[in-house]
Order: C-alpha cells, then structure tokens, then sequence
C-alpha cells in the first residue's frame, strides 16, 4: 500500500507533555515529556513492566491520562472525533481478542471500518486494501479460515493484517513478534521497513529484542519505570552503560557486522561473576 496523493502533508508527530498514566491508584508512567519523530519507525524498549505497553494504550487513546497530554501534530487526540483519530492512527494491541467464530478475511475486513460512511457500499478500494494487507502478511491462504483456530503466529499475522487494511499514516504496534518463530518475526520487521521505506509511514512499536530495535528503529525510546531512560538514534544512545543501568545486564556493545547497528552481546557467567567478585 503507497501512500495516497490525497494525504494532506502532516508530519504525523507524536507528543506528550507531563503525561500521567494510571491504573487505579498505581502510577505506571510519570510526568512524562518525550516526542516520537513523525516518518520514522521508533521503537520502545525496556525491562518487563516499565510502562512500554501502557505508554502505548496512552499515545492511542485507549487509556486516558491522569495527567498531562498526548497530541497528534500538536493537537491534543483527546479533543479529535474517534473516527478522525482512527483514519490517521492504527494500532495492534499486544493481546487482541478475537471476534467468535470469524475468518481471517472478515477479521481483517474490520481495518476499513474507519473509511466507511453510513449505507456506502465495500467498494473495490476496500477489497483491494484487504487482498494486498493478506498478500503482504502471508496470510492469503488463510483467507477463509476462522481465527480462533489457527496458530499463535498465524494469528498474530491475521491482526496485523488488519492494521495494515486500515491504511492509516501512523501504525503502532505492541509487541507485532510475539509468537512468531525467527524467520517470522524478521518478516514482520521487514514488512515494517518496506511500509516506512515505501509510503513514509511513522511507525511506532514495542520490541523487546535490543538487537532488532536497534537494526529496525530510526528513534528508540528506553524506559526504566515508567520515566525516560533515554531517546535518540540507536547508535547515539545504546552503549554498555545504558544496558547496566536500564535492564542490570553487564554486556558489551559491538557494532552489528550486517548493519553496522548497535548489537549487545552479554557476558557469560564467568565473566560475570569476575566482574561482581571484582566490583
């Protein structure tokens, strides 16, 4: 799917300024001030339970701020009609709940909800935005399958497929690699690529593999308890410090020999326990 030439030009930047996000009285994500390049693929990282996932039910609305503000090209999405937010904004969620008894292709039909208008009919438009969403996923084959019957990976591919029909300038992900074996999840962050490569999409999404963030990510944005542990350009932010300080693993940094990204490779045991012996 290429971008369309009737996209107005807007630089599809998010921000947030002194955002709040709470679960009941637990405060997740704290006084946070932090902006995502528009047309870039940025990636959030860091430790099991910082905040990564909630951060990203903030920036899409699905979660209201106890405090502060998200804004889309400086415009509070709080204050933008949902359907408005959702022709500018697709999201996979890390744990989609799946319709009862629904194919891949009716599941994946839902992405063009968003450009539909009362009484229009499925246009040609919508069917061919479904069929290249399944061809791009792999998930063609699977078309006329139900959902609650596949794997974990052809599943995952399934939803992803509906954030693609949805054709939306910005897509945020969480988690789009879990389930998928290897040869799999670099598909997924291939696919990634070629969407940002080919239309200028802004993508937004969280990894959990440094390696891959590094190799895929233009931005990444590290989180350490739901406050900011760093942001900018991989290769400017991710060093062995960082690792230590942020995710309490002792490693060393190198540059990755396919891309010349950043690549951390942890110490074995021994080294480890020579280094805490020594410290």
């Amino acid at each position: 799917m290429t971008a369309r030439a009737d996209r107005p030009n807007r630089t599809n930047q998010l921000s947030t300024h002194g955002l709040d996000l709470r679960y009941g009285d637990r405060l997740v994500i704290g006084g946070l001030d932090l902006v995502l390049p528009g047309g870039a693929v940025t990636a959030i990282v860091g430790p099991n339970a910082c905040g990564k996932s909630t951060l990203l039910r903030g920036l899409t609305r699905l979660l209201s701020p106890a405090a502060g503000t998200v804004a889309l090209d400086g415009s509070d999405i709080h204050r933008m009609p949902a359907r408005s937010l959702a022709r500018r904004m697709g999201l996979l969620p890390q744990q989609p709940v799946t319709p009862d008894a629904i194919t891949v292709e009716a599941l994946v039909r839902l992405g063009r909800y968003p450009h539909q208008r009362l009484l229009s009919p499925w246009s040609a438009t919508d069917q061919a935005a479904v069929d290249e969403a399944l061809e791009r996923t792999g998930t063609t084959e699977l078309r006329d399958q139900h959902v609650d019957q596949l794997s974990g990976g052809q599943r995952q591919r399934a939803w992803i497929a509906l954030a693609l029909a949805q054709d939306t300038e910005l897509l945020l992900l969480d988690e789009p690699t879990t389930f998928l074996d290897l040869r799999h999840q670099l598909d997924v962050l291939d696919l990634v690529s070629d969407l940002h490569t080919e239309s200028g999409r802004t993508v937004v999404m969280v990894l959990h593999d440094l390696g891959q963030a590094a190799r895929y990510a233009d931005h990444l944005v590290v989180l350490q308890e739901g406050r900011l542990a760093a942001a900018g350009p991989p290769s400017e932010v991710l060093d062995a410090a960082l690792v230590k300080s942020v995710f309490n693993v002792d490693c060393q940094v190198i540059p990755d020999p396919e891309t010349g990204t950043p690549l951390v490779v942890p110490r074995g045991r021994a080294r480890r326990h020579a280094t805490a012996v020594a410290g």
